[in-house]
């Protein structure tokens, strides 16, 4: 999705859980800033859902939530709230939650040309410094490409990139599948 900024009009983040209940849509909160969330495309979409559907059997086997799109996760209690494109918390506070997700183990952002560079640049930013998060997965919508980046020892992130005929490793969750599952039915623009 893409995330367009709204009047300069700061909120604090009560105002902001508030009054988002009362919009026809959702807005991501940055720092006592709101940002609109616009439509993204259907190859965008279709991946967001294939990952989606790949991803729910085994995590509702293994006591998990994974949620897509219209769930935000708090990525800082002072500041930060963002709407993933798929979000996985296997904690049992997550697991009843009605409003956010607070402590996710894998966050994954579906890549647009409108977004690419706030998904790399500033959510990957903020992601990296939550606690729980394990993995941080970016999945183009325009070419077939995964890229994985997991928790390794202190402050280091470990990166995988996967390709054309790779089984993806999701390590956090235990879970490996082709990288064609999250492309099936879409169409690439050079298909059209």
């Amino acid at each position: 999705m893409i995330a367009i900024p709204q009047q300069p009009q700061k909120m604090t983040i009560e105002e902001y859980l508030e009054w988002e209940l009362q919009q026809d849509i959702r807005y991501e909160y940055v720092n006592g800033e709101v940002f609109a969330m616009t439509g993204g495309t259907i190859p965008h979409n279709d991946v967001a859902l294939n990952f989606y559907t790949a991803l729910y059997p085994h995590l509702r086997s293994r006591g998990c939530r994974v949620n897509v799109s219209d769930v935000k996760v708090q990525v800082s209690p002072t500041g930060t709230y963002y709407y993933p494109d798929v979000i996985v918390s296997c904690d049992a506070q997550d697991l009843n939650a009605r409003k956010f997700i607070q402590k996710p183990k894998l966050i994954a952002e579906v890549l647009s040309p409108g977004i690419r560079a706030k998904d790399r640049g500033e959510k990957f930013i903020n992601y990296l410094k939550m606690p729980s998060l394990k993995e941080y997965i970016l999945i183009d919508s325009e070419e077939i490409s995964v890229e994985r980046y997991c928790r390794g020892e202190g402050r280091m992130w470990l990166y995988y990139p996967y390709t054309v005929g790779d089984m993806v490793t999701l390590s956090s969750i235990e879970f490996e599948f082709p990288i064609e599952v999250v492309y099936e039915g879409v169409v690439f623009e050079t298909e059209e």
